[in-house]
């Protein structure tokens, strides 16, 4: 019986390995061919050319010239054409090409030195302030008038409009306080010259405003000549009862109207202590630039011819000197006792 099993597992076992060695021999995994080149590498795509515009013309030349602004305190034509007379002779000492525009108002005069599209500005006092607030410009020069660099303001009425005068033509003096003379105008309509005149509104108004003098709603007519016609053509207040201008207006307005003096009357003046009008350069004309043009209009006062120039240009300037910005440190503390903040005028 042993011996039996012991011949079935024998037997098994053989047939067991004659299987296994009949069965299909495995089949080994095949190595990927190499490559028979190297891939190129991706290229990056050539960037796309931009167009470049040319750079802009050198400033200061016929494609690119100067642009010199002047504040509408006078009249327009009256300032473009003494402007352009002034300007031919810059370029003849600087060899700058420089033209001439007059703004419609003081705050578009401020925008365009702002914007870069006026260079050279003769700028009034709180003008100047509130565009030097903004960064838009520095001043250079203050003008020369009467023998002074300040000036006061003056209320004028027609002389048939019944008005006391409380001024002294010999002494060129107030004879009563500012109260006293201006009370008269409560309920009155003022002509004004431009929101951001210092003689021409801020500072009148500001003192009538400090003595609780309450007026009409006011008309802002441009110009202090316009306010003294405004003023000679009102007998009755056809336009307005009474105005603010700088001293004395009247006299650049005789040619149109000789009797002026007699038919506008002044009623009250200032103490002389508002800066006069200056010339300020906008904050992207170059200092070299700046600093020839300073001297050429330097040079320009010295001279007869020069200064008859500046004197028929509008401002009736009899010189010119070198300032800072300190010149207007004083002048703005009158502003913020004046209860106005001239910021708030600009528009």
């Amino acid at each position: 019986m042993k011996k039996s099993l012991y011949l079935f597992f024998a037997v098994t076992t053989v047939l067991a390995l004659a299987l296994a060695a009949c069965g299909p021999a495995a089949t080994p995994t095949e190595k990927p061919a190499a490559p028979t080149t190297a891939p190129e590498p991706t290229k990056a795509p050539e960037p796309t050319a931009v167009p470049t515009e040319p750079p802009a013309p050198e400033l200061g030349t016929p494609d690119n010239p100067l642009i010199m602004a002047l504040a509408p305190s006078a009249t327009t034509q009256e300032l473009q054409t003494g402007g352009e007379a002034i300007a031919a002779k810059l370029s003849e000492l600087t060899g700058y090409t420089i033209k001439t525009v007059v703004p419609t108002n003081y705050a578009a005069m401020i925008e365009a030195m702002g914007a870069g599209q006026a260079h050279i500005g003769w700028l009034a006092p709180t003008q100047y302030v509130v565009a030097h607030g903004k960064g838009y410009a520095d001043v250079a020069l203050a003008t020369i008038r009467f023998g002074s660099d300040h000036y006061g303001f003056q209320f004028v009425a027609n002389a048939e409009a019944g008005f006391t005068s409380y001024y002294d033509p010999a002494t060129g003096k107030s004879t009563a306080d500012a109260a006293t003379a201006l009370a008269q105008f409560a309920d009155k309509k003022p002509c004004w010259t431009d929101p951001l005149s210092s003689s021409g509104y801020v500072l009148p108004f500001g003192l009538l405003k400090a003595n609780n003098i309450k007026v009409k709603t006011g008309a802002f007519v441009q110009g202090h000549p316009t306010v003294i016609k405004s003023v000679y053509l009102s007998p009755k207040g056809e336009i307005c009862d009474f105005g603010a201008t700088f001293i004395d207006a009247r006299s650049n307005v005789v040619n149109d109207f000789p009797d002026v003096n007699d038919k506008v009357v002044i009623i009250w003046v200032s103490e002389p202590f508002i800066p006069n009008d200056n010339v300020s350069f906008a904050a992207n004309v170059p200092a070299d630039m700046r600093e020839k043009l300073t001297q050429a209009l330097l040079d320009l006062a010295g001279t007869e011819e020069g200064r008859a120039l500046l004197k028929s240009g509008g401002y009736s300037i009899e010189g010119l000197k070198v300032v800072d910005d300190t010149f207007y440190d004083e002048y703005r503390l009158y502003l913020e006792a004046s209860g106005i903040d001239p910021t708030t005028l600009f528009k």
